[in-house]
């Protein structure tokens, strides 16, 4: 998809400029493809800033970061990207920052903890998108039948994966720990037991005394005592637990607004609360972003703030997030959407959004440290396994490639 922009100037002076900017898709098929959300964007655009020409290219997400990369090592790079991970690009110092870009009513705009996930070596070059967070869902069919309330405790969540599983509930609590996204479900578990991926320094602590207990927790009462499931945990991904719940076959799972909007769709009558914990509910959900960015190579600096200043507006961020079932980035959108009655089936999410805790985005390693938690967690509730060793496993794999950057 190509449309035209406009605006003048880039860091040196004015004239016609072309922007470049590479784009994921979030849609399911082509009837909500990506592409129309850009096309609204550009032509709106371009009608108050003549000067600036923008082609858009709208990548699916399979393949949008590798070709991402290989632009940027062939000195092609684009003007602006729109993918998974912006560390990277900032520590080889490719990236302009948010404060470089961006208006003081734009950089400021954005939900805090959404900024600082966005932060290298305390500079911003991450610029978020769109974001999510994760609630628990249970069928509340399923818990009716079986004489069963929300979940509050990790004890509740054994006790009525018991009780489900007694009245033939195929998954009674569905744990996908396999390749697809368990870095997610891991997170989830980690912190609803005290812990994380990280320390209070921003070190890799994945086998920390509190991470250890919290998957000794879930081997021993969940997992050996057959409540997950047919499928073992590491060979569930998360997309077949999804489907299984929206055919009324999970009591339990953590899940995310795509997949509340599909269950109801399907009959389901989905029931959601924070994630539990040790003695209650715990006070911060995981959250997820996905984040756009600025490169420097074509100089291109005032141009693209126009252009994000514009793409940031809360018409436009309210747009993307209903279209594809997710959170607005900044204060003003969230306020607005918590308002309107439309979007109520999303307000638990929006509530979790400003506490939330995220991957350690900052991280170059990151994506080493994911790829052994997705290759490895699911052996930790293996039967005979030790979790300690496992989780021993990917801290050292972890810290070995932070120990390489």
């Amino acid at each position: 998809m190509t449309a035209t922009l406009s605006g003048c100037g880039g860091d040196g002076g004015g004239g016609d400029v072309t922007l470049k900017l590479v784009a994921a898709d979030y849609g399911t098929g082509e009837a909500n493809k990506s592409d129309k959300y850009w096309d609204g964007v550009a032509s709106s655009f371009e009608a108050s800033h003549p000067g600036i020409e923008v082609e858009v290219t709208v990548l699916p997400w399979t393949d949008i970061d590798r070709e991402v990369a290989e632009m940027v090592k062939a000195g092609k790079a684009p003007d602006i990207a729109q993918i998974g991970a912006y560390a990277d690009y900032a520590k080889a110092g490719k990236l302009y920052s948010a404060d470089q870009m961006l208006s003081v009513r734009t950089q400021a705009n954005f939900l805090p903890v959404l900024a600082d996930a966005g932060r290298v070596s305390q500079v911003q070059y991450g610029l978020p998108f769109v974001a999510s967070t994760r609630l628990l869902f249970y069928n509340k069919k399923l818990f009716s039948q079986s004489g069963l309330d929300a979940p509050k405790t990790w004890s509740d969540i054994a006790g009525d994966a018991a009780a489900l599983k007694q009245h033939g509930v195929k998954y009674p609590f569905a744990l996908p720990l396999g390749q697809e996204e368990s870095q997610a479900e891991t997170l989830m578990w980690l912190l609803s037991g005290g812990g994380g991926y990280t320390d209070d320094v921003g070190s890799y602590d994945i086998d920390s005394a509190e991470n250890i207990k919290t998957f000794d927790w879930l081997k021993s009462n969940l997992v050996d005592k057959g409540l997950v499931g047919p499928v073992a945990p590491g060979d569930l991904n998360r997309e077949k637990a999804f489907a299984a719940f929206t055919t009324g076959d999970v009591g339990m799972l953590n899940g995310h607004p795509t997949l509340m909007r599909e269950a109801r769709k399907r009959g389901v009558d989905v029931g959601m609360v924070p994630l539990p914990a040790v003695s209650g509910p715990t006070t911060s959900s995981m959250g997820v972003a996905d984040w756009i960015m600025g490169f420097k190579q074509n100089k291109h600096r005032v141009e693209m703030g126009k252009f994000f200043d514009f793409m940031f507006s809360d018409k436009n961020v309210i747009a993307f997030a209903d279209t594809y079932d997710m959170l607005p980035v900044t204060d003003s959108a969230s306020a607005s959407m918590e308002s309107d009655p439309q979007y109520k089936p999303l307000h638990k999410f929006l509530h979790a959004l400003p506490d939330a805790q995220f991957y350690p985005f900052g991280k170059t390693s990151w994506a080493q440290a994911s790829e052994s938690i997705k290759k490895n967690i699911g052996e930790a509730v293996e039967p005979g396994a030790n979790p300690e060793s496992v989780l021993g496993r990917i801290a050292q794999e972890s810290t070995s490639a932070e120990s390489a950057e």
